[in-house]
């Protein structure tokens, strides 16, 4: 009796159980037996107390991205890994999110342009030591006997006959390829989600602003990108420089990130992005805004061309509507980003930085000089 009392007060039939056989509900059996009194006490029992714990299936409910309606428009990309996995932690304070990604944008492009006329300094010196080494290793070489075939040799030549511009991008080139691949590696998934694509709702916030500049989920996606920066490779660097153009494209690449963070704190869209768009952008536009009068032609078109101004402009405007009219294709606000600091810096951030780089080769250069004269012993 103490069972039963406790099955009827909370624990007995009910729309959340259903009995051992199926069809009736637990209430209309019980109603059924107990009628013609042809069960005794105890059968009774044992049908309230297999009510009582006999538990219907629950039904499946589909899971649900944790991204919103901003994840399920970046699943329809393909540039864009799957999200159904992965959690995003969108800060109820969405300004404050921020406030770390814009202290990490403006540190590295100041550590960026340091490096780099660092960079420039040591390479200028050691142009000298190569010029003699090279003439050391001429002279060897008319004397040593040749080898027919040399892989080595094949190599190098190649390697000689391209620009300044394409040896400086290979490297890049090459960081994106291995990146690609480790995308096709399933146990790094979580890992390259986390570091490798940037969302302001992640829990990792800068680091993933400059690694993302280096990933593509799509093969389409990298080869387009690469063939666009290889393109552009030798006039960048005729006009800037190896070291300048280094610390162009990798701040280029964290300030589109960062723009891009703004735009999607501001509308409330979030969900990952990542590829090297923002960066070539800011080359393309550096390039555009300093011979606009250049003649460019789409790879699948090439008998249509068009003014470098001209393309830049449409760049531009196509970028600002997928903004303005959230178009999820394409991250447009890192465009336009990358697009709006490459046009600043040919225009006005090279007088700015660069020229204004003496100081810090100063120090350096006093470091570099009195370093050795600090280690010997005195006289």
């Amino acid at each position: 009796m103490a069972w039963r009392g406790w099955a009827q007060r909370g624990w007995g039939c009910g729309q959340a159980w259903a009995p051992p056989g199926g069809g009736h509900s637990c209430e209309e059996l019980t109603a059924a037996l107990a009628a013609p009194r042809l069960l005794g006490r105890r059968f009774n029992f044992f049908i309230q107390q297999k009510c009582g714990f006999r538990k219907a299936p629950r039904k499946v409910e589909p899971r649900r991205s944790d991204t919103g309606s901003s994840g399920e428009a970046y699943k329809r990309s393909a540039l864009i890994p799957p999200v159904e996995e992965t959690v995003f932690y969108p800060s109820p304070y969405p300004i404050r999110t921020l406030i770390k990604p814009f202290f990490f944008t403006v540190g590295f492009t100041g550590c960026a342009f340091g490096s780099a006329a660092i960079w420039q300094y040591e390479s200028l010196k050691s142009r000298v030591q190569s010029y003699f080494d090279g003439i050391k290793a001429d002279w060897l070489d008319s004397i040593r006997p040749q080898k027919e075939g040399d892989l080595r040799k094949e190599i190098n030549k190649w390697w000689n006959n391209l620009s300044d511009g394409q040896r400086t991008v290979t490297g890049i080139i090459a960081a994106n390829v291995l990146v690609f691949c480790l995308w096709r590696v399933p146990s790094l998934q979580r890992t390259m989600m986390r570091y490798f694509t940037s969302n302001p709702a992640s829990k990792v916030l800068c680091s993933p602003m400059l690694l993302s500049t280096f990933s593509h989920f799509s093969l389409f996606h990298m080869a387009a990108n690469m063939y666009v920066l290889w393109s552009f490779s030798s006039s960048i660097v005729n006009i800037l420089g190896q070291e300048q153009f280094m610390a162009v494209y990798l701040s280029a690449g964290v300030i589109s990130n960062f723009v891009s963070y703004m735009c999607k704190v501001a509308t409330g869209r979030y969900g990952p992005s990542l590829g090297a768009s923002g960066a070539i952008m800011s080359v393309l536009a550096a390039v555009c805004t300093k011979i606009p009068e250049g003649r460019l032609a789409i790879i699948f078109l090439p008998v249509f061309t068009f003014t470098a101004g001209n393309a830049l402009k449409a760049i531009i405007a196509m970028d600002t509507a997928g903004m303005i009219l959230g178009w999820k294709f394409f991250d447009h606000a890192a465009h336009l980003g990358g697009a709006l600091f490459g046009i600043w810096y040919i225009t006005y951030g090279h007088e700015l930085i660069w020229k204004n780089r003496e100081p810090l080769v100063k120090i350096w250069h006093e470091m570099r000089t009195d370093g050795p004269k600090k280690g010997g012993g005195s006289k």
